[in-house]
């Protein structure tokens, strides 16, 4: 049961992550701002997978993917910011 409603849970989180980053893409124009945004929601969703079932490599493995792809996406794009800004 419990499982069911956190696997519910990480699908609503992901599509708020998807809809969060679309309208902050629509409203700002400001890509990596939006990038940002969706990935720390795929993140959170990756953790609340993660969370509640049973521990295995595949799932840890899939929840430090996302959270690496964010830490790269992040200085990736402020080092672009600051290039930008010289």
């Amino acid at each position: 049961m419990i499982t069911a409603v956190t696997d519910d849970a990480a699908l609503i989180v992901t599509a708020g992550g998807l809809l969060t980053a679309a309208v902050a893409l629509a409203r700002t124009r400001r890509a990596s701002m939006a990038v940002a945004l969706l990935l720390d929601f795929l993140a959170a969703a990756a953790l609340l997978r993660l969370a509640v079932s049973p521990p295995s490599w595949p799932a840890i493995g899939a929840a430090a993917v996302v959270i690496v792809i964010r830490q790269l996406a992040s200085r990736a794009l402020a080092a672009a910011r600051a290039v930008r800004h010289r």
